[in-house]
């Protein structure tokens, strides 16, 4: 008896020590969050920069508040070789229905699961694009702020051949993995970045990067995972092959290191 009443009284003690923990989130202060693209390729894009609001990591977003993370009428920049080049604000709801798919191709967007107002700065008049080896700063006000930031454009290295071949597994006659080879400059160091297309928006592989630190200088033969959705389930039994049939493209894009390490880090 002595017994049990020290165990309940411990028990008592032990019980009325406990404390409800709650987590206190520290919103931090507001920032501008930047996010451009130049390119040098065959496409002739123009210069693309998204300009937006940061979020606490807490809190809940719709599409409503999607929309207001744009940031608008901004002064954006860009310096160079030839001189200054100033970028227009435009928003896929201001586009004709012909130009809209365009828009989301150069975005990077599906236009037919965009559930809000998406605006970019761009060059509308179409007086630059990007060329391999060159420089380009780039410069923004806004909201009283001023950010700045620097990238350069690498020489493309590109893929030797592309063919399709039966997935390993199960035999199938409706889906088919895709291979390539690509002959990689010695001595030195690049990094690579692909997307696919197939049956929608164009889309990164997973993982999309890769530097070659393994084969570097070499002839180099490797599978290319068909790009996918984020936003899905993904099947494990058909992740990365391609349907059989439909038209495939392929965008195969080198980058500098430092875009290298934020998209590996990404990933």
């Amino acid at each position: 008896m002595h017994r049990i009443l020290l165990l309940s009284i411990l028990i008592l003690l032990v019980l009325s020590c406990e404390r409800p923990f709650e987590l206190e989130v520290q919103a931090d202060a507001e920032q501008l969050v930047v996010e451009g693209f130049i390119e040098a390729s065959n496409r002739q894009l123009p210069p693309l920069v998204i300009l937006t609001r940061s979020q606490p990591f807490f809190r809940a977003i719709d599409s409503e508040q999607l929309d207001q993370l744009f940031v608008h009428d901004a002064l954006v920049e860009i310096s160079h070789a030839e001189g200054r080049t100033q970028l227009q604000e435009i928003c896929y709801s201001e586009l004709p229905p012909d130009l809209q798919d365009q828009f989301a191709e150069l975005a990077g967007l599906d236009a037919a699961a965009l559930p809000f107002d998406f605006c970019v700065y761009t060059d509308l008049l179409g007086s630059l694009s990007g060329t391999a080896g060159q420089h380009y700063d780039l410069y923004i006000e806004a909201e009283g702020k001023s950010l700045k930031a620097s990238t350069s454009i690498p020489y493309g290295v590109p893929l030797d051949s592309l063919w399709f071949v039966p997935p390993p597994g199960i035999p199938t006659d409706t889906l088919a993995q895709l291979r390539a080879i690509i002959s990689d400059p010695p001595d030195t160091v690049n990094f690579y970045r692909y997307f696919t297309q197939a049956d929608g928006a164009m889309l990164p592989g997973f993982p999309s990067v890769t530097d070659d630190r393994l084969f570097d200088g070499t002839a180099f033969e490797f599978p290319l995972p068909k790009g996918e959705s984020r936003n899905i389930d993904i099947d494990p039994n058909t992740y990365g092959l391609f349907t059989v049939g439909p038209k495939a493209t392929i965008r195969w894009t080198c980058l500098d290191q430092a875009h290298f390490n934020f998209w590996n880090t990404l990933e």
